[in-house]
């Protein structure tokens, strides 16, 4: 997973979401710093695409469906799209020509977590994002562990405390918010 290994700078915000400088990605990580990321939910027809997550932080839980951070290239942050769209291609072999509509921001979350297993601190105001595909995507494994389908219609049944402990710390957020 070398992707996981390089020196990748993010942009460290406020509460109201304010760019206030950028920060190494791990040290950020590492002190709890409050940075931007994002998560992209992938929709297939009606189903919703939940990734079975394979990452160095908050290993081996599900997410909606993918989440990352927009980088710095230089002095300039990553536009949020062009972000999604090399996630989608790094982490589920998506390219443009795969999504039905535009990408679409849903909503922003806030929400402070530490993973025990790690050591690290996901802190962050999470840009929420929607991505219809026109076809199933195959999730690239060293990234994930596999995925996931539910039926938009089902997907109350995510509340189930019994199914949250398995979810991501932010989707439990966005689930949360929901209710």
């Amino acid at each position: 997973m070398d992707y996981y290994k390089k020196k990748q700078f993010i942009a460290e915000v406020n509460e109201q979401d304010e760019v206030i400088g950028k920060v190494e990605k791990w040290d950020a990580h590492k002190k709890g710093i409050l940075h931007r990321g994002y998560t992209a939910i992938i929709t297939f027809e009606d189903q919703l695409v939940l990734q079975h997550r394979r990452h160095p932080v908050f290993d081996n839980v599900f997410d909606f469906s993918f989440s990352s951070h927009q980088l710095y290239v230089g002095d300039a942050l990553q536009d949020s799209i062009v972000s999604i769209l090399e996630g989608l291609q790094r982490e589920w072999g998506i390219h443009a020509e795969d999504i039905v509509d535009d990408i679409k921001l849903a909503k922003k979350v806030y929400y402070k977590a530490f993973d025990d297993v790690s050591g690290y601190y996901e802190h962050e105001v999470d840009h929420i994002y929607t991505v219809e595909l026109s076809k199933l995507p195959q999730p690239n494994y060293e990234f994930a562990y596999g995925f996931y389908t539910i039926h938009k219609n089902n997907a109350e049944k995510l509340i189930d405390p019994r199914i949250q402990s398995l979810l991501a710390p932010w989707v439990q957020k966005i689930i949360e918010e929901k209710k």
